[in-house]
Formats: C-alpha cells, sequence, structure tokens
C-alpha cells in the first residue's frame, strides 16, 4: 500500500511543479487549477472537468482581447476591431497556443483516444485555465497574465492583420484554380452530454481528404478545410 501511495504523490508532486512552472506563480488552490485542466473525456461530472471553467475563461479572455485592441488602435473602427479580436481567439490559434505552453504535458484527458491530441481540447484548456486564474487573482491580474503569457510571446498583432481566417474560401479558390471538384459535406451528427456534434468532411474530387469537429457546422468545415490546406501546403 506504501507503494501505491508514493506513486500518487509522485504523480501531484509532477503535476504541481509543471502547473507553477506554467503559471509563474504558486496557486493557493491546486484542485481549481487541477478542474480546469481536466478533460470531459476524465469525468462528465460539471463539478469535476473544465466545461464550466472554459466558458468563463472564454469571457475573460475575449474582454482582455477587445480592451488590448481598443488601446492599440485608437483609430481603429468597431469592424476592423472585431475581426482582429476573432483572428485572436481562433479556436486552431488558441490550441496551437496551449501546445507552445505545453498544455498537452500537464492536461488531464483520455490518453488512449487518440483523437483527443488532434482536436481543440488544448485550447479548450487554455482557456479553462483562464477562467481558474481569474477567480483566484481577479481580473487585473489576468488581464496582465493573458498579455504577458499568451499575446506578447504568440500573437504577432501586426501579422494577424494579415491572415486569412476563411479556410473553406481559400480552399475553394484553389480547387477551381485547379480544376478539380471540392465541396463540403457533413459525414456524421452526434449528440454527447446533449449538445449536438457535426462532423464536416472535404471532399477532393468525390474523395474525403480532410475532416472538422465541431457543435456547428460552419467551425466543422472551417476546421475540415485548414487541415486540408495544411495536408496540400496551400
Amino acid at each position: 500500500m506504501g507503494d501505491i501511495f508514493s506513486f500518487f504523490r509522485r504523480g501531484n508532486n509532477e503535476f504541481n511543479k509543471k502547473l507553477i512552472q506554467l503559471l509563474g506563480y504558486k496557486p493557493r488552490k491546486i484542485s481549481l487549477y487541477k478542474m480546469a485542466l481536466t478533460h470531459s473525456s476524465l469525468s462528465e461530472k460539471v463539478d469535476s472537468n473544465n466545461e464550466r471553467l472554459e466558458f468563463l475563461g472564454d469571457a475573460v479572455l475575449s474582454s482582455v482581447v477587445a480592451h488590448y485592441l481598443f488601446i492599440k488602435y485608437p483609430y481603429k473602427g468597431e469592424g476592423f476591431l472585431t475581426e482582429m479580436r476573432s483572428k485572436m481567439v481562433n479556436r486552431a490559434t488558441l490550441n496551437d497556443i496551449g501546445k507552445k505552453l505545453a498544455l498537452d504535458n500537464i492536461a488531464l484527458f483520455n490518453k488512449s483516444d487518440t483523437s483527443l491530441r488532434k482536436s481543440q481540447i488544448f485550447g479548450n484548456a487554455l482557456e479553462a485555465l483562464l477562467g481558474a486564474i481569474f477567480i483566484e487573482k481577479g481580473y487585473l491580474k489576468t488581464h496582465a497574465w493573458i498579455v504577458n503569457k499568451i499575446i506578447v510571446p504568440y500573437l504577432d498583432v501586426d501579422q494577424l492583420e494579415n491572415l486569412e481566417l476563411n479556410f473553406k474560401n481559400k480552399l475553394l479558390s484553389w480547387a477551381n484554380k485547379q480544376g478539380k471538384t471540392l465541396h463540403f459535406e457533413m459525414i456524421e451528427e452526434n449528440v454527447e452530454k446533449g449538445r449536438k456534434v457535426f462532423i464536416m468532411g472535404v471532399l477532393l474530387e468525390g474523395e474525403i481528404v480532410a475532416k472538422g469537429r465541431s457543435h456547428n457546422k460552419k467551425d466543422a468545415s472551417q476546421l475540415a478545410a485548414q487541415e486540408a490546406i495544411a495536408k496540400y501546403t496551400l
């Protein structure tokens, strides 16, 4: 029995060490952050996984990014600011940042489900982490954390001005120039935890070359298009 308890203590110590390194400070309530990093594939209970904290973190992140852009671009209109915010909080972008922050090494999820590593769970975990920081540290310190840990090191705002987010249109334009037939098709529709999940496919010359999964068809199509663009290095 002693060996078993020693094993779990080592696991907790390793998690705590990685968490402190990620945050840059020692949190008072480790359990809050553990919840933020626990995917629903390990626990479907709303008080044990990160879905509620993800909801909160998403709102906090959107607010901080809006404030940041408002200050950075004093002469730009609402349309420009809205588009820039969309680029900065884009799901694929956040997922990439989550991996760069090594959330894939600390997040708690069903490792046997290989499809999860290809999904957006690390971006979702990042938002949930922001929710936890907000609860413990408040808005001002969360604002500073987002600017210093996310925006400055990983989001080149000047480059993002020229970022094309509409992967679907880009892919369709490429196919048209190549004289190839390309269209999007819903491959599967499921209900998970009371929410619809759509899997959209990119069909090139009648063959499925990429898939995207999301809670709405539009986002699923964009994710599928993004995967296809990466595959053909457009």
